[in-house]
């Protein structure tokens, strides 16, 4: 999973700018009365302030973790490569290991790692399933097949790119959502690298958001 910063709008002192000006009150300079207001505004969930300043952020994930990314649509856009266009090699994502079911009525998460000699025998089943993947796409286009077909040959486990741009109150949504102990360890790990990018650019915000 990777994450990486593009640009963003705004900071901490557009957001209570956008809250005050109902008052017609705009500042320009961020004070100790602004982070309780914050904290105010993020406490009573009065999003539309923290709608205003965007990030947009570069992400690497397995096409899986994609969908998943991409149940997130409130204040969101997306743009992301497509092989209708690009027909480069594929790369693959390879977990660090494998997990094992949840026991009983659970239906989704995972339970802890798998023992040794059982990830030793999948990552060799693995590494030949992506292989055998691989070459059979290459395959397909050699023999002249449109791109936009030969695609379905690749596995969830290949890596897309896409570009994202949200509004702080739905980076900070979707970052609570995906931290959460019950959502996929991979969504997690990507989520925790929003954390590193936008805690910096919205400090007071973000922890008034997030904590």
């Amino acid at each position: 999973m990777l994450a990486t910063y593009i640009d963003h709008m705004g900071d901490d002192l557009r957001v209570v700018n956008a809250a005050r000006v109902s008052f017609n009150k705009i500042k320009d300079e961020f004070a100790e009365s602004d982070g309780k207001l914050i904290s105010y505004l993020a406490r009573h969930n009065h999003w539309t302030p923290f709608s205003h300043p965007q990030i947009t952020i570069l992400e690497k994930v397995p096409i899986f973790i994609a969908r998943q990314r991409f149940k997130h649509t409130v204040g969101f856009t997306y743009n992301e490569v497509s092989r209708r266009y690009v027909d480069e090699q594929p790369t693959f994502y390879k977990p660090q290991n494998w997990r094992g079911r949840p026991e009983g009525s659970i239906k989704q998460g995972s339970a802890g790692a798998l023992e040794k000699e059982r990830q030793e025998y999948l990552d060799v089943r693995y590494d030949d399933l992506m292989e055998q993947a691989q070459w059979t796409y290459e395959r397909f286009l050699v023999e002249g097949v449109a791109p936009e077909q030969a695609r379905m040959l690749l596995p969830q486990a290949m890596f897309t790119e896409y570009y994202v741009t949200g509004s702080l109150s739905a980076w900070a949504r979707a970052y609570k959502q995906r931290i959460d102990p019950h959502a996929q360890l991979e969504i997690a790990e990507l989520a925790g690298q929003w954390d590193k990018i936008i805690k910096p650019l919205f400090p007071v915000c973000w922890s008034a958001l997030t904590e």
